[in-house]
């Protein structure tokens, strides 16, 4: 029965090393301990706004006062359809993450068979009107914005 479970779960690996880069709240380029060529990662489990997007200035400045040349621990899942590895990043075992979220600057990443691990904190941030939640009319999550807009890189 225990094999049954397993499969389709891709094991993670953990590792270590530090953020090089910000691209923006939800995706920073980490250089792996002992390796010199940065690793582009996406966090899981959270959507923070595009740079161009309103409020996706803001995510970006608070990962980079989060991470930005920090040293962190990776969880990793492997790659996203992207092609960028995809993880959980925690510094001090402090789940960045989740601090985005619960500071208002990324919207919970809601996964096909629910709501994701941090459904509780964005409802948090959004009755107390935090972050990109803070403007009187509804913020405009990422994905809806990539539909009517596209990504801040054209692609």
């Amino acid at each position: 029965m225990a094999c049954c479970l397993s499969l389709g779960v891709q094991a993670a690996e953990s590792w270590t090393g530090w953020v090089s880069w910000v691209m923006d709240g939800d995706t920073v380029l980490l250089v792996r301990e002992g390796q010199h060529e940065p690793v582009k990662l996406r966090i899981e489990g959270i959507d923070a706004p595009e740079t161009c997007q309103p409020g996706g200035t803001e995510a970006r400045d608070a990962m980079i006062r989060l991470a930005l040349r920090k040293p962190v621990q990776v969880l990793d899942h492997g790659q996203d359809s992207y092609g960028r590895q995809i993880g959980r990043l925690t510094l001090d075992g402090v789940d960045l993450g989740a601090e985005m979220v619960r500071s208002g600057m990324a919207w919970a990443y809601r996964f096909r068979t629910g709501k994701g691990p941090y459904a509780g904190l964005q409802r948090q941030a959004q009755l107390q009107k935090i972050g990109v939640f803070a403007a009187p009319d509804a913020a405009m999550s990422p994905p809806v914005f990539r539909k009517f807009h596209g990504t801040c890189h054209g692609a």
